[in-house]
């Protein structure tokens, strides 16, 4: 008896092309701007690298521009669950505008969100003037930089919790609540935990573009050194002033300082998928 042989057809090509396309293209557009900010950093004594990295006006820099985005970032985990929730658990009219909306951020230059929302929250805005009696400053505040944040932020949380959201079975719920569990016991001990790990990615995405954001955060940030200096508007203030080893010296001590939580995060993320397995 003869044996066939059945060849299993792949849509991609083998491991080797397209491994190296991939470590290609990686390396154009990551690996290698990076290690021109390597390179470009050699030129600086070790030194003049922590005179400019410790320096007491970046510090506040990097403080605000974290402080700021782990902030927002936190809020948006809250509100993102939320607006995904709605999403996939109710029908209501005009559902697919707003559905379209929160991919709004994305389309829309970060520029033209800084001026919207510095208009909005200005003391003579039409936000910003209801809290102004109160004597809470919106606009050209550390709450301002949240806010814009916020703004760029809330879409990463909920287009990586919908799917999830989406393909959760409803016959565990439904399990839950013929054995007398509360609504919210359910939501606590059934839908969360398959939550975490989508939640743990959204904010990572949320605090990573936090972090680097410049042009929504320039215009309401109002700038001021050692209080709303971001620490990317301090890069640029470097590079204008011609302070190239400056610059590098800031974005490099950036850079170190964002892997080094994004790889916490990752990991407690790894972790909690192991758990939920």
């Amino acid at each position: 008896m003869s044996q066939v042989q059945v060849t299993r057809k792949r849509v991609l090509p083998g491991f080797g092309l397209t491994m190296g396309y991939s470590v290609l293209y990686l390396s154009l557009v990551v690996l290698v701007p990076l290690s021109a900010l390597l390179l470009n950093s050699t030129g600086l004594t070790w030194e003049k690298f922590w005179d400019v990295a410790t320096d007491v006006r970046v510090l506040a820099s990097y403080k605000v521009s974290f402080l700021c985005a782990a902030a927002a970032a936190l809020i948006d985990l809250f509100l993102g669950l939320l607006i995904a929730w709605v999403l996939v658990r109710y029908e209501f009219p005009g559902k697919r505008i707003f559905d379209a909306v929160i991919d709004l951020p994305f389309a829309l230059p970060t520029a033209v969100a800084g001026v919207a929302l510095t208009a909005l929250y200005a003391q003579n805005g039409w936000i910003g003037s209801l809290f102004e009696p109160l004597g809470w400053k919106m606009a050209y505040s550390q709450t301002g930089i949240t806010l814009a944040l916020m703004f760029i932020g809330i879409p990463f949380v909920v287009r990586t919790v919908q799917p999830v959201l989406e393909e959760l079975d409803k016959d565990e719920e439904e399990v839950a609540a013929t054995l007398g569990a509360s609504r919210w016991r359910t939501f606590r001990s059934v839908i969360v935990p398959e939550l975490i790990p989508p939640l743990l990615t959204g904010f990572a995405l949320a605090f990573a573009r936090g972090i680097g954001e410049y042009g929504s955060v320039v215009f309401i940030s109002g700038n001021m050194p050692m209080k709303t200096e971001i620490a990317p508007l301090l890069i640029m203030s470097k590079l204008e002033q011609n302070d190239y080893a400056g610059a590098t010296a800031v974005a490099l001590m950036l850079l170190v300082i964002s892997f080094l939580l994004l790889l916490v995060i990752n990991s407690i993320q790894r972790w909690s998928r192991r758990r939920t397995v």
